[in-house]
């Protein structure tokens, strides 16, 4: 039986959007809604883009956006995409050309930002290159590059200027027989980013690509985005996502999964349920957290993992978790398995006690769903 039979109030009514492709990466209609980052490498660091890329890929990340500032940049970008296990998307400002060049590169999408790419003739032979080396196109419009006609229209960035920017360039696309395209409204101002994107989800089917821009370091810039983007998904609007954040982009990956894993729209990992601890703790929560993520990071299979300091709520979160642990006295605890108590182990085993459990629970989901699918195929 679906959660969301028994459990109505966990439901979100996705917004109909029609499904463009980023490479093999269905984006909009009923695809799950992809994880993006960025580089930030020099692109003309090969390796060491190619690299990152990889760490992303590894991370979850479905799709990996890189910047071509320059001509140099357009041809480090056909090496990198050779060797990339993830569609890559150009990222494209001021030179038109450089759009037409990643193309040819073999980018799968190209970005272009209407406030700055130029007038309509070198966004129609951004559109030409896009169709004829198959790649789709996101028009990303930003708070802080809008138009300045726009900008003298309206006085300042305001949803109302972002929307009527990003339906300009969606005529040009549509005017020119081009839909494959995605759209972005992002600002840096939560209410602003989010007024605009209701906006844009209203006027238009195209696929929405959600990111606050420019968030902010590690701490503040995940607060921000969780605030905006979890607002957003949870009144169903985004296809895809990238949390920007002063940060390594693998960081971006994770906190753009947790925030997907939290509105139950997307599984990947091993998601931990633990306290804050206090004094009731049988054990030090906070380290053995920590030491359980780095640990589990390798698990890919969706499942659930509670760490409770003490039985106030421990028993109880474990009924709900695959593999739960709750604190005890005397330097034990109890290991649960599947919500049940199963037994109990001594505080210093635990961790490579939980480690082994959850690998074997991984592994059996795993065949359970290798079985399940291989007799569908039947």
């Amino acid at each position: 039986m679906s959660l969301h039979a028994v459990r109505p109030w966990r439901h979100i009514e996705r917004r109909k959007s029609r499904q463009i492709h980023v490479g093999p990466v269905a984006v909009g209609g009923d695809a799950p809604i992809s994880v993006q980052t960025m580089t930030n490498t020099v692109t003309t660091d090969i390796r060491g883009t190619i690299e990152q890329v990889q760490r992303a890929a590894e991370a979850g990340a479905d799709i990996v956006r890189i910047s071509i500032p320059d001509e140099a940049s357009s041809r480090a970008l056909k090496e990198i995409v050779a060797e990339s296990p993830v569609p890559i998307v150009a990222d494209i400002h001021f030179h038109y050309k450089r759009g037409i060049e990643a193309a040819e590169a073999g980018a799968a999408c190209l970005r272009i930002n209407p406030g700055n790419i130029g007038d309509e003739k070198r966004v129609r032979e951004v559109i030409a290159a896009a169709r004829d080396h198959g790649c789709s196109m996101r028009i990303g419009v930003n708070a802080g590059s809008l138009e300045k006609h726009l900008l003298d229209k309206y006085g300042e960035p305001c949803p109302e200027a972002m929307v009527e920017s990003a339906l300009d360039h969606i005529r040009i696309l549509e005017d020119n027989d081009f839909f494959e395209f995605k759209i972005s409204v992002k600002a840096s101002d939560v209410f602003l980013a989010a007024a605009a994107y209701q906006g844009i989800a209203e006027a238009t089917d195209a696929p929405i690509h959600l990111g606050i821009t420019e968030a902010g370091g590690f701490v503040s810039g995940t607060i921000k985005s969780a605030v905006g983007l979890g607002n957003l998904l949870w009144s169903g609007i985004g296809d895809t996502i990238r949390v920007s954040l002063s940060a390594d982009p693998v960081e971006e990956v994770k906190v753009g999964f947790e925030i997907l894993k939290s509105l139950g729209l997307r599984h990947r990992g091993v998601n931990i349920i633990s306290c804050p601890s206090c004094a009731r703790q049988g054990f030090d929560v906070i380290s053995t957290v920590a030491e359980l993520e780095k640990r589990l990071e390798h698990i890919k299979t969706p499942m659930s993992l509670s760490i409770i300091g003490c039985v106030v709520n421990g028993p109880g979160e474990a009924l709900m978790t695959d593999v739960g642990f709750t604190g005890g006295g005397a330097g034990h605890g109890m290991v649960y398995l599947a919500g049940k108590q199963d037994h109990r182990i001594a505080n210093e085993e635990m961790i490579e006690r939980i480690v082994a459990e959850v690998e074997k629970k991984a592994a059996e989901i795993d065949a359970a769903r290798a079985a399940s699918e291989a007799e569908a195929a039947e």
